[in-house]
């Protein structure tokens, strides 16, 4: 999964993040990449972007982890304080 993110409201974010820990490694989900982007080297995106990359055992273990009941009561708790588009790569 690639995901670019857009924080408006910390402090919600962070209840997402909390309410989230540990549902990715239950679906074998291994966190590859997070951070600020540091320079857009083409295109364009927001200033305060992020971009997170988190690798999973398949496709379906992906899928099951946004689909798991806790990771959806954490983005809901994430709607209004982040823009998030999250990508399914399968190599």
């Amino acid at each position: 999964i690639v995901a670019t993110v857009s924080i408006s409201d910390m402090d919600a974010f962070k209840e997402y993040s909390k309410t989230i820990v540990g549902v990715s490694e239950k679906y074998g989900g291994e966190s590859v990449v997070k951070g600020m982007v540091t320079e857009m080297l083409e295109g364009s995106a927001p200033e305060d972007q992020r971009v997170v990359v988190s690798k999973f055992p398949d496709a379906e273990s992906a899928k099951a982890y946004v689909n798991d009941p806790v990771y959806l009561e954490g983005k809901a708790k994430r709607e209004g304080a982040a823009i998030v588009d999250m990508r399914l790569i399968v190599v």
